[in-house]
């Protein structure tokens, strides 16, 4: 299996056109959070319809995952908590989106929203326990932000990671988590695109600015991930420690 993972395409046309070059030649195509942009001079109803029409075409090509992030909410939940309800809707289109899970042959991806209050946490909470118990030979989380103390939520400044989410990695150890969120982490020094805690690899791509957005390819045969940059690149074998593997960001 073949994973194209992109995240924080913030409505960038130029980005969301080369992701409908590709999106054929992979078995899934994840996209972890932030489509819209939430100071784009196009306004939020506009960026919605245009991004559904792409979802729509991607989902034409290959199996879709979009989880939502901190940019894409357009209503409020109860608790007067950010929720993405556009993105609810594009299931009608084929695309595996917020809160749900798909399996594919033994692999089981979780898709997580954004949260953004004790209510749309205790969501994903339950969301992450009840698939816990699903049998399935390999575990992939799609969460928009990294988790908290890891290289890949580090900006120079501090982590700005999801406490939450490290707490759940230690508790399940799933084989991957797919972020985005933290757009510098990878060109900092001290920041990295990919960490190890547990078992569990976090893959966490930035954001660049250039014809492609960066992105990883994690080829599961093949146990190997490679990520992909304007700026950089790197791969790691997932069958050897993570330590030794990469040269530091200077």
């Amino acid at each position: 299996m073949k994973i194209l993972h992109v995240a924080d395409l913030h409505y960038s046309l130029k980005h969301y056109d080369w992701l409908l070059k590709i999106a054929d030649r992979y078995d899934v195509v994840v996209i972890a959070g932030d489509l819209l942009d939430i100071v784009s001079p196009v306004n939020q109803p506009t960026q919605i319809l245009v991004v559904q029409k792409y979802i729509k075409r991607l989902v034409a090509q290959t199996k879709l995952i979009v989880s939502s992030g901190n940019h894409d909410g357009n209503s409020r939940n109860d608790g007067d908590e950010s929720r993405a309800e556009w993105l609810a809707r594009s299931r009608s289109s084929g695309a595996y989106v917020d809160g749900e899970c798909l399996d594919l042959d033994g692999t089981l991806f979780t898709i997580c929203p954004w949260w953004d209050g004790p209510i749309s946490r205790a969501q994903v909470n339950n969301q992450l326990e009840n698939d816990a118990h699903k049998p399935k030979s390999r575990w992939i989380w799609v969460h928009h932000a990294p988790p908290q103390d890891s290289p890949t939520s580090w900006t120079r400044k501090g982590h700005f990671g999801d406490d939450n989410l490290h707490a759940k990695i230690e508790e399940y150890q799933p084989d991957f988590v797919l972020s985005g969120h933290i757009h510098q982490a990878p060109f900092n020094a001290g920041g990295s695109w990919i960490d190890q805690i547990g078992k569990t690899w976090v893959i966490q791509n930035g954001k660049a600015i250039g014809d492609f957005p960066a992105h990883a390819v994690l080829d599961l045969d093949a146990n190997v991930v490679a990520w992909i940059s304007p700026y950089d690149t790197g791969q790691v074998d997932l069958t050897k420690p993570l330590a030794g593997q990469l040269s530091p960001v200077t």
